[in-house]
């Protein structure tokens, strides 16, 4: 069954930089101009089972008419297939279904029924971009979940190919952002509305599976990773540009993390200057959230611990209120970096870029070829390279200097990562029975090194205080507290010998 796709990109931002957009000769100069109050009510099953499938199923009232669409999750970003026809009324027409997905989904269900509806004034403009034709959408309104008394706003720009290529919507969407200070937009109203009723839309999330297919090539594994990556940052941005969280800033610097290590796995194959500076400017720009990170550890776990041993010590308290108010300027230099234009635009050039960066069409050498090998294929030879790399430099691991130990950190890390992206790429009870081994095995590894190099981070901490104008008794509290944490490397560094050893004997599950 063929599926019709829908191409389109969305952007958030705020109802004073639809305002910018709209008296913008860009769109007030466009041909097609248009002006709807939409009105679409969602439905699904009592136990959602659409949601669970990734599907969302709506019926829209525009003027005296009605249209039935059913979207699926796509790429999670940018390319979604959909299924669209006119009913008579605003209840779905489940027959209409047939040759959908949700047929089979739907079998034997009650019917489906409302779950939360929105309501949005939405001005259309048809710009030409290039040689392409897309559609801006500039959307107003709100969610609502009724049956829990529930609100929240929309406000979002989508950008819609009708006609010609995909790159130009990326070169439109940056010609807006550099109009008003716009996001990146990844959560669908649908998905919005299921996390509005589940009161669940101010959740933190960790990281969702990469939705890989095992027809994939390994340069659309490598899109689908990066969209992943993408998400999972901007769902957390978003909860972390409302206030200070730590656990959200953890999120966010995993999500990038990750990034950066999918560039890395993906190596030759998408390296090139543009994907290099870009590559660069991540790395540089997203310090502040190291340093955020590191404080929040070791507020919330070493001194704690600290406390607990030394109950009657005064100087951790003068240490803690040192170190909190460091903390404070951390975070704020956080939220200084995610609401410059630096970062913003930088997100929409890393979407940019991949989707139709330089790297997509350099045919030199046997670069075309490589692009197009199975995913499969080429995750298994990335994993054996990365899992080489953890035995090889693991070896001796209790005996290894802290740099050689920071090595093998950095390897387990891609390793686990690389086995959590191509995932998807291997089905099937053994393949799952053994990724799960495996993973767990790998966990257990960077659990220990990720304890030691918290260590290493508290030294470094401690240090900056005993070379900075602290008082007297912060600085008897930090160098105790330092002595403490350093007295627990030893059984560290064993535990996480034995974990290697026994990672290296579980059996590799793309094999």
């Amino acid at each position: 069954m063929s599926e019709p796709r829908e191409i389109e990109l969305k952007l958030e931002g705020e109802l004073s930089d639809l305002a910018t957009l709209q008296a913008h000769p860009l769109l007030q100069e466009a041909a097609e101009q248009d002006e709807a109050l939409l009105t679409s009510v969602y439905h699904d099953t009592a136990d959602l089972r659409l949601r669970a499938a990734g599907l969302g199923l709506r019926v829209r009232k525009k003027g005296d008419q009605h249209i039935q669409t059913l979207k699926a999750e796509g790429d999670g970003l940018f390319e979604r297939p959909e299924w669209e026809w006119p009913v008579s009324g605003p209840e779905p027409d489940l027959a209409l279904l047939a040759d959908t997905p949700a047929a089979a989904i739907l079998d034997g269900a009650a019917p489906p029924q409302p779950v939360f509806t929105t309501a949005v004034t939405r001005r259309t403009y048809g710009v030409e971009q290039g040689r392409s034709r897309i559609e801006v959408a500039l959307d107003s309104g709100r969610i609502v979940a009724p049956a829990q008394d529930r609100v929240v706003g929309i406000c979002e720009v989508e950008l819609e190919l009708k006609d010609g290529a995909a790159a130009e919507v990326f070169a439109l969407a940056h010609a807006l952002a550099a109009l008003a200070p716009l996001r990146l937009g990844v959560r669908s109203k649908s998905e919005r509305g299921y996390l509005l009723a589940a009161g669940e839309a101010d959740r933190v999330r960790k990281a969702e599976p990469v939705r890989l297919r095992t027809d994939m090539n390994a340069a659309q594994a490598f899109q689908a990773v990066v969209h992943a990556c993408l998400r999972h940052m901007r769902t957390n941005e978003d909860i972390l540009l409302q206030g200070r969280n730590a656990d959200a800033l953890h999120q966010v610097r995993v999500a990038i993390r990750r990034l950066r290590s999918a560039f890395s796995l993906f190596g030759d194959l998408v390296r090139d200057a543009q994907g290099e500076r870009l590559r660069a400017e991540l790395k540089r720009i997203t310090e502040p959230l190291g340093h955020a990170r590191n404080l929040d550890v070791f507020l919330a776990t070493t001194l704690p611990a600290e406390r607990e041993r030394h109950p009657d010590e005064p100087g951790l308290l003068t240490l803690e209120t040192l170190l909190e108010d460091r903390r404070a300027q951390a975070h704020d230099a956080v939220q200084e970096m995610l609401r410059s234009d630096a970062w913003r635009t930088l997100v929409l050039d890393l979407v940019r870029w991949t989707n139709a960066g330089p790297w997509l069409r350099d045919n030199a050498g046997d670069r075309a070829e490589a692009r197009a090998e199975p995913a499969r294929d080429f995750a298994a030879r990335v994993l054996d390279k990365r899992r080489r790399q953890v035995k090889k430099r693991g070896r001796h691991l209790d005996d290894l200097n802290p740099e050689d130990r920071h090595q093998v950190r950095i390897a387990a890390k891609k390793l686990r990562y690389g086995a959590e992206f191509f995932a998807g790429l291997y089905d099937g009870k053994k393949a799952t029975r053994r990724h799960a081994a495996f993973v767990k095995a790998l966990s257990e590894l960077q659990d220990h090194l990720g304890a030691l190099n918290d260590i290493a981070t508290a030294d470094e901490i401690l240090h900056e205080v005993t070379g900075g104008q602290a008082s007297p008794s912060a600085l008897f509290a930090a160098g105790m507290t330092a002595a403490d944490v350093e007295a627990r490397s030893r059984t560290l560094l064993t535990d996480a010998a034995q974990a290697r050893s026994d990672l290296v004997d579980v059996k590799p599950f793309w094999r």
